[in-house]
């Protein structure tokens, strides 16, 4: 018998103790921070325990390679991205809701002004893994997927992700699909790879997959046990569509209205 929704409470399922860092530290010491850390979202703080002014995530690193400018800059000239706070006592179906209807990172506060935590979407599915629900992922999965060549340069693999807005693109090395993301480009600048170099060099082969049909909880599984946030859809051994764990915290939320 799997817990209910009431039940998963956001205190439960947090990730607690969250790192911040200030707006004048540069690109290239954050860049180094997250491909270490693996951290895809930092709190942006101007003093130690003040409150947050905002959050910075992999999203910014995209914008600020578009615009060709140097990593020795500070964040603070780039977006530094707004939040959501949300307490302990919080259902976790609840800052769902919140996280796709604000589009937001969710902060979680003890009172109005102690950080203790944050929830991601990573958070939330395995929260979400301890109810019985079992949400079709039909009306969220990414049906447009766009893929590039294998010698395709990092810059321009950047290009398109900041175009079109999303977070990955597929890879083609031949008849094999692989896959670039934002986590991607976070590893090869912290390497200090050119931006002219192939960006498959940097992609992940093959592409973990599973079919079109698949339920929620089941592909929050996969991505659980290969830990990645991103699934490829198929059909008749076609990649037809991209799921992300944002887009199954959208399918389980969906199941709540």
């Amino acid at each position: 018998m799997g817990l209910k929704m009431s039940e998963l409470l956001v205190g439960n399922y947090m990730s607690e103790y969250p790192i911040s860092v200030k707006p004048e530290i540069s690109f290239e010491t954050v860049v180094c921070f997250m491909a270490e850390s693996r951290f895809s979202t930092l709190i942006v703080m101007e003093e130690e325990n003040s409150m947050p002014i905002g959050v910075f995530t992999e999203r910014g690193i995209i914008k600020h390679v578009v615009s060709g400018k140097t990593l020795d800059q500070s964040i603070k000239q780039e977006l530094i991205q707004p939040f959501v706070s949300v307490t302990p006592d919080t259902t976790v179906i609840e800052a769902a809701k919140l996280m796709i209807s604000k589009k937001s990172r969710i902060l979680v506060f003890a009172d109005t002004d102690k950080l203790v935590g944050t929830i991601t979407a990573s958070d939330m599915l395995r929260a979400f893994g301890e109810t019985e629900k079992t949400p079709t992922l039909e009306k969220v999965i990414s049906k447009v997927v766009y893929h590039c060549p294998f010698d395709t340069t990092i810059l321009d693999a950047v290009k398109l992700l900041d175009e079109k807005n999303i977070g990955s693109v597929l890879v083609t090395r031949d008849s094999l699909n692989g896959i670039f993301t934002q986590r991607d480009l976070v590893r090869a600048l912290a390497k200090g790879e050119k931006l002219q170099s192939s960006v498959g060099n940097y992609s992940s082969f093959p592409l973990v997959t599973a079919k079109k049909d698949i339920l929620a909880n089941e592909a929050a599984k996969i991505m659980a046990s290969k830990n990645i946030k991103r699934l490829g859809l198929t059909e008749d051994g076609a990649v037809v569509g991209i799921v992300t764990a944002r887009d199954i915290v959208d399918a389980y939320q969906m199941e709540m209205i």
